[in-house]
């Protein structure tokens, strides 16, 4: 149930069930559903790095590259197991952890 306070969210949203991604790069077969995510990537083909770390020579594309390599300085780790004592600095690494848990082997040899 999914519902926005602009027309243009919900226009956005709707892609993820159509399939549309009409922000398409010149350069590669990169495609989007938002422009935006369109202009971010356009910098990966610029070699640009607005986003720098003030503590070591890292630079980043993304704002949220940046937000999640400060957590190697800062030691923060704010995804946190409601099972046991493990936290982790990153979303996918609690993902991963969970299925000590679950018993969840989603990796299998056909």
């Amino acid at each position: 149930d999914y519902s926005a306070s602009h027309s243009q969210s919900l226009q956005t949203h709707m892609r993820t069930h159509t399939g549309e991604k009409p922000y398409a790069c010149d350069r590669c077969d990169y495609r989007s559903v938002q422009s935006s995510n369109l202009k971010t990537h356009m910098r990966t083909h610029a070699r640009e790095k607005p986003y720098a770390c003030s503590r070591c020579d890292y630079r980043s594309v993304q704002s949220g590259g940046l937000t999640s390599h400060m957590r190697t300085h800062t030691r923060e780790k704010p995804y946190a197991c409601d099972r046991c004592n493990y936290s982790a600095s990153h979303s996918h690494s609690l993902k991963n952890h969970m299925r000590t848990h679950t018993g969840e082997k989603p990796y299998a040899c056909d």
